[in-house]
């Protein structure tokens, strides 16, 4: 924008950060007060700005003494409802910001935006059991896939290591535990990922899958 301005033969003052100086488009106290006698409001509500400037804008207010009611120092969240008898304060409401996925006008939940931000910092680790839905005993060497956690080449002896932490696991969890899915796979996400957090530093989302055959 600067540099477009400086074409035009326009000469900008800047500081030397390359941030455009800050010129305030609000009020001065005294327009402030101007406004106030000007208008003499039955009830005063500030508005825009931190907590800090609200609370000045209301003092003010007070020290000029043209509201006739009441002073309403809100933040976000808390809502007035207007009746003819007067102002009331209401319970607070959910206020914020709300993200929407792309593509849809569908509002995210702060889990699954959680989830998301998991996943981009630490990756994915899926570690894939094949057990016997009878005996409980695994068919094979549990399988490792990852993606956002480590390099393919780097991480061929840490999840070597991860199988038989998984295999450890199995094989010391009793008889019941063994043919209860939900029981097993908990354990076997706790195992590992106290094992990967020791060997990387990293809190990959583990998703145990267990095939029964």
């Amino acid at each position: 924008m600067l540099d477009h301005m400086f074409r035009r033969r326009a000469l900008v003052y800047y500081d030397n950060a390359g941030g455009v100086l800050h010129v305030s488009g609000h009020a001065s106290q005294e327009e402030q007060k101007l406004l106030l006698n000007l208008v003499r409001p039955r009830y005063f509500i500030p508005v825009h700005g931190e907590y800090r400037q609200l609370f000045r804008h209301a003092a003010l207010a007070h020290q000029v003494g043209t509201v006739s009611g009441e002073i309403l120092l809100l933040e976000d969240g808390h809502p007035i409802e207007f009746t003819e008898d007067g102002a009331y304060r209401r319970e607070p409401v959910a206020a914020g910001r709300v993200c929407v996925d792309s593509g849809s006008l569908e509002a995210i939940e702060e889990v699954v935006i959680r989830d998301r931000q998991h996943l981009a910092e630490d990756g994915i680790v899926v570690p894939i059991i094949a057990i016997d839905k009878h005996t409980g005993k695994m068919e094979s060497r549990p399988e490792m896939v990852t993606r956002g956690f480590l390099p393919t080449e780097n991480n061929t002896e840490l999840l070597a290591s991860a199988r038989e932490v998984i295999i450890r696991t199995i094989e010391q969890s009793n008889s019941e535990e063994k043919t209860d899915w939900g029981v097993i796979k908990e354990k076997i996400r706790v195992d590992l990922k106290r094992y990967l957090n020791k060997q990387t530093s990293k809190r990959p989302l583990i998703l145990p899958v267990i095939l029964e055959v």
